[in-house]
């Protein structure tokens, strides 16, 4: 099965004016946006959809507080909708759609899409370093700071659940729709990879108790640790709050930046994950912050040594 991974998240909220005001702070571009929502794309076409909670048209609800309402997957192909339809519809419903998506629920209850991708090419940059012992990748006399440096995330990169029966969760991923596992927190859960896609994972999959289900946090790829730490900072000199970071990760080497959001869920900055084949031997370890973050900073006020040194 060929599912390359997300390719849109969509939410029922509150308060859709401030989803949206965030969504585009964040980077993402705007797309046919009203009072009643809209769409924030990345590069490649990947976004975040935001409705109403009472809007008609979103599936239903999770039994908690949960304003996550559908996750959409992208296929390469027909052939592969085909076999998704012909596996899950043995046990579940599996409505087919009138473009040919197919819409069903995931073994926990989450509001699954699976369309063939809406993503696209797109010419990304690439970070150019400067390292000793190494030829130059930024030429002679071009300046690396740049604070008119434009940020727009280039792809929705993974979700994490929180769900309340860790086994029935996984079985559902990795039996039915093949995806693989790329590393696992012993008492948490695993990271999962689909098979159209070698990052590390486009789904984390977290035991809570059942009051809990819903979604932890997203995010969407940056170009690298630069473009991370200063998407970061504007972020959060326009207001909104820091969770957890900058840093950067064990399992998946992502760089993160955690940021709470009015949607409920954390949101992300992240760069530079792993990139995994079926050859990859999955890594497990107990959860704890040494075996989460190689490294986690704190971010302080500017600072500039001044006055007398003597």
């Amino acid at each position: 099965m060929n599912i390359i991974g997300l390719d849109e998240l969509v939410f029922g909220v509150d308060d859709v004016q401030a989803c949206c005001q965030y969504l585009t702070d964040y980077g993402l571009v705007p797309v046919e946006v009203s009072d009643e929502g809209g769409r924030f794309e990345g590069q490649d076409g990947t976004a975040v959809i935001i409705r109403h909670k009472d809007n008609e048209t979103l599936p239903a609800p999770l039994p908690t507080a949960s304003m996550l309402r559908q996750t959409v997957y992208g296929v390469d192909n027909q052939a592969t909708l085909d076999a998704i339809r012909a596996e899950l519809s043995t046990d579940r419903e599996v409505i087919t759609g009138d473009d040919g998506s197919l819409t069903t629920l995931d073994n926990s209850g989450f509001a699954l899409k699976f369309q063939i991708t809406c993503r696209r090419a797109f010419t990304g940059k690439n970070e150019h370093i400067n390292s000793p012992g190494f030829a130059p990748q930024r030429p002679v006399n071009e300046p690396g700071a740049d604070d008119s440096y434009v940020i727009i995330p280039a792809s929705l990169s993974h979700v994490v659940y929180f769900v309340p029966n860790i086994k029935e969760a996984e079985s559902f991923y990795i039996d039915r729709l093949r995806f693989r596992v790329a590393d696992r927190f012993t008492q948490l859960g695993p990271f999962l990879r689909p098979q159209g896609t070698l990052d590390h994972h486009s789904l984390f999959l977290i035991d809570t108790p059942p009051h809990m289900q819903g979604c932890e946090h997203f995010t969407f790829h940056l170009a690298g640790p630069n473009e991370l730490l200063l998407a970061g900072k504007r972020f959060q000199d326009k207001g909104y709050e820091t969770f957890w970071g900058p840093g950067r990760h064990i399992f998946g080497s992502n760089y993160f930046w955690y940021f709470n959001s009015p949607m409920g869920v954390h949101v992300e900055y992240d760069a530079d994950m792993d990139l995994h084949d079926d050859s990859w031997m999955p890594r497990e370890a107990m959860a704890s912050a040494d075996a989460s973050q190689i490294f986690n900073f704190t971010l302080v006020k500017k600072w500039m040594p001044g006055g007398d040194p003597h």
